[in-house]
């Protein structure tokens, strides 16, 4: 299957900047893979759609405020994106613009944070750097950090409001421990209010943790997409969690993933075990057409890029052309794409 086979044509007004003015007023587009409908709603009607023969699983990672503006003792401006924690305080970490870099360089980002530049592990950017502070890193990056929202959504000001707007919206209700260098989006359209009506519909809720990192949204570059490799994301799956999913599945509930980030962890974990087991792993799972699906029957999720590894997981859940037939048809009625956008229900 070729990267050329998953592009499509996305009017840039419609990548959205900014979240709906409430998470659950985005709208949401229906999939029937049964009889191939498609239904325009908005997601708070997601509640009409999840019963008692329903378990719903979230990803409930929290978003690391880890993208880092300094400077160099030239007064050269560097940009530091903190990807992964390797061991204690050396990092794997973006730097912009790389080639102002060398190794043992030192990147000033405040009083209580500086970065040395160790060695470049990649040819994009990649290095691995130390964290020089003292006392708590997290109070540390609360302080200095900042959201790291995606490339596509831009920002022409960096007011104190606006980066406590994004710090608020960029998280899910539910988000609970930070790890991850972008949000599960497909998450960020839930309110308290509708889990708490999905429980009361006898809805069984429970969640996982995949810490995303940056190698979920990466371009696939070659057009082989079998030569494409997945960067390492770890996971965790708790034992509460784990008799949840296996209870369901042995009693003919539906699980209903939000997020592609909550399908490569379950399917990852199944791959490994022949079942779901409570762990800490990591994933590397590439999932593309023809693909079968051992544990999630539904999914709830975003709008992804053109070329994109999550297209191509949603396509061999739904089927490639019923996703780009309704892409066509979320891009024909002004639906807002990516990380801030609007969603889709593939049941």
């Amino acid at each position: 299957m070729k990267l050329s086979d998953f592009d499509y044509e996305l009017p840039q007004e419609l990548i959205a900047q900014m979240p709906a003015d409430k998470r659950e007023n985005s709208k949401m587009l229906v999939l029937n893979r049964t009889d191939k409908t498609i239904i325009h709603k908005h997601f708070y009607d997601i509640v009409d759609y999840l019963d008692n023969d329903t378990l719903l699983v979230l990803n409930n990672t929290k978003v690391l405020p880890a993208r880092l503006f300094g400077t160099k003792d030239t007064g050269a401006k560097i940009e530091v994106f903190l990807l992964e924690c390797v061991n204690n305080k050396l990092w794997k970490s973006l730097i912009k613009p790389s080639k102002r870099v060398k190794p043992d360089t030192q990147i000033t980002i405040s009083n209580e944070l500086s970065i040395r530049a160790l060695k470049k592990t990649d040819d994009e950017g990649e290095w691995l750097v130390e964290l020089i502070y003292e006392g708590n890193l997290t109070d540390i990056l609360h302080k200095v950090g900042n959201i790291p929202l995606p490339p596509y959504i831009e920002r022409k000001t960096n007011s104190e409001e606006l980066k406590k707007f994004d710090m608020e919206r960029y998280q899910t209700v539910y988000a609970k421990d930070e790890g991850s260098v972008a949000a599960p989006t497909a998450g960020l359209h839930f309110t308290k209010e509708i889990l708490e009506k999905l429980k009361e519909k006898g809805v069984e809720i429970v969640y996982i943790t995949l810490n995303v990192g940056l190698g979920t949204f990466r371009p696939v570059k070659c057009e082989n997409i079998l030569e494409h490799k997945m960067h390492s994301e770890t996971f965790e799956i708790t034992q509460e969690a784990a008799d949840a999913i296996n209870s369901a599945k042995a009693n003919g509930k539906k699980i209903t993933a939000v997020g592609t980030t909550t399908v490569r962890t379950l399917e990852t974990a199944y791959q490994k075990y022949g079942t779901i087991k409570a762990c800490h792993g990591a994933s590397e799972l590439f999932i593309y057409p023809p693909y079968e699906f051992k544990i999630i029957d539904n999914l709830i999720t975003n709008f992804h890029l053109p070329k994109s590894t999550l297209l191509m997981l949603v396509s061999a859940l739904a089927g490639k052309d019923f996703i780009f037939q309704a892409y066509k048809e979320a891009i024909d009625n002004k639906y807002r794409f990516f990380s801030y956008g609007d969603c889709m229900f593939i049941k």
